[in-house]
């Protein structure tokens, strides 16, 4: 029991350090954008394409706290 439950907690720190990460690369794919001079169409579509992948990540997030909170 123990054992699974120390494995249990490998995988959870795992998944939370990629979850991290993502919410990093974000943050860098935000930096990056900001150094270009694009147009006003182009700098929406940079701004959508980033909340889209904010809000893809808050989902697997919660799925990832759902997943490791069940017995």
């Amino acid at each position: 029991m123990m054992e699974n439950l120390a494995i249990h907690d490998k995988e959870w720190a795992h998944d939370w350090k990629v979850i991290n990460q993502i919410f990093e690369t974000i943050e860098t794919l935000k930096d990056l954008f900001n150094k270009l001079d694009v147009s006003y169409l182009r700098e929406m579509e940079q701004k959508l394409l980033i909340l889209n992948l904010e809000k893809y990540t808050w989902s697997l997030q919660n799925y990832i706290i759902e997943k490791y909170s069940k017995p």
